[in-house]
């Protein structure tokens, strides 16, 4: 693909982030325990064992909505009083817990022990207990441990955190390849894969895909590219094993979607034709089922609250797509590496804001009224009690958005609020 002829001539400008307020204060997000919610869905040979409370097990319970009959691959090993005074050995517990889990789950090649806060309050070393645990099962069951803390930058860091755990079992390779980094829908990666094959661009991988054993190389001639903005830490771990981060927009929505690609093609020497009659029509199909939605969401005035670190792509989404009016960009952390090709395509005025201090964010949306506000469900009922539509930014996460098909689906996820208001106003 020539230089001559990109198929989206995105600005070109660079983001200062002067206008980029930083808050530090109480913040409302979930912890990154929640993130074994669509992981353990994805990884068919693992099981997440959360070292934590009750608190912890009924949080998983509620989110992953499992009922009592069900058996996920995710559990949780309860601290008690005698674990966190001292009188029981934790580590001998967390044995003998293993130990269940692995003899009534054969099946299962990968164990991921997830710290908790109160794993961390008594100091359990859980990256020492998986170390042990792998000498004890290995080849057949390797352990491996993150943190899924609530003292994480967000809730989405979970995901991080296990896949960057994978990096150092990743083997070696000097195939060039290509890595997609982060979780999406098994029928989105489908599609996107489909994509992949069309334009000539392979082989392709996809972290997390459906082993947690069976894992792509990495190396020099490794190609990255990321489908998620909060996995920064895998990237980084992967870039320093030898692997190139190809810098895109994301794939959301029928303009980014064609971006992401395109940074992909550029890499792989795909022509100009080919990429247009790969893309041009899946992307005229995108907009078409887009219009319906852009007639309710123009004009409309958008508030982001800081939460799971998508913000920053789908404001670009909602902007530039479904041009609603962008009054703030709350993120809970701006990686500008992640999020380099989306900064010049926001308004060179938008506010943005990282991080949180809750009650100087609530009186900016009480001032503002913004026609919708995109926020963690601890804040949404307060402010529907107060008149203002809110949309969870939770769904964005647990619901397909990525790529051409889903465009319409992300664009309806925040049209949907909206809708219901105003039948509630009739």
């Amino acid at each position: 693909m020539n230089a001559e002829a990109k198929p989206l001539p995105f600005p070109q400008r660079q983001y200062a982030g002067t206008s980029v307020l930083r808050e530090r204060g109480q913040r409302e997000v979930f912890c990154g325990l929640t993130g074994i919610v669509w992981l353990h869905r994805k990884f068919q040979d693992a099981f997440f064992l959360i070292v934590g409370s009750r608190t912890c097990a009924h949080l998983m319970q509620s989110a992953a909505g499992v009922m009592i009959f069900a058996e996920p691959r995710f559990g949780t090993a309860i601290l008690t009083d005698r674990d966190l005074s001292g009188m029981a050995d934790p580590n001998d517990e967390l044995d003998r817990v293993c130990a269940t889990i692995l003899e009534r789950r054969p099946e299962i090649s990968t164990l991921f022990l997830v710290g908790s806060c109160p794993s961390e309050v008594i100091k359990l070393d859980l990256s020492r207990a998986a170390i042990r645990l792998t000498e004890r099962y290995s080849p057949q069951v390797r352990v491996l441990s993150y943190s899924g803390s609530g003292i994480e930058t967000t809730f989405t860091q979970g995901e991080d955190n296990a896949l960057n755990a994978l990096v150092p079992w990743m083997p070696d390779t000097d195939e060039r390849q290509l890595i997609v980094v982060g979780c999406v829908a098994d029928i989105v990666e489908g599609q996107l894969r489909s994509c992949f094959e069309r334009l000539g661009i392979g082989p392709v991988h996809f972290l997390p895909g459906a082993s947690a054993r069976q894992l792509p190389g990495v190396g020099p001639n490794t190609q990255l590219l990321a489908a998620q903005p909060f996995n920064g830490t895998t990237i980084r771990a992967l870039c320093a094993r030898g692997a190139h981060l190809i810098t895109a927009p994301y794939p959301f929505g029928a303009e980014g979607t064609t971006a992401w690609l395109a940074a992909a093609a550029t890499e792989w020497d795909v022509s100009t034709e080919r990429f247009a009659s790969v893309t041009q029509p899946l992307a005229a199909r995108a907009r078409l089922a887009l219009a319906k939605h852009k007639t309710l969401l123009a004009g409309k005035r958008v508030f982001f609250m800081p939460d799971s670190q998508l913000e920053i792509p789908l404001a670009r989404f909602l902007k530039r797509e479904m041009g609603m009016e962008l009054v703030e960009i709350g993120t809970p952390y701006l990686d500008r590496k992640m999020v380099s090709s989306e900064l010049p395509l926001l308004p060179p005025d938008v506010v943005i804001s990282e991080g949180q201090h809750v009650e100087k964010q609530l009186d900016r949306v009480r001032a503002a009224q913004p026609d919708l506000t995109v926020c963690g469900l601890g804040l949404a009922n307060p402010l529907e009690g107060e008149g203002l539509a809110t949309k969870w930014s939770i769904e964005l996460v647990f619901t397909p958005v990525h790529g051409y098909e889903q465009a319409a689906d992300l664009a309806e996820l925040f049209a949907r609020p909206l809708v219901r208001r105003s039948r509630l106003n009739v």
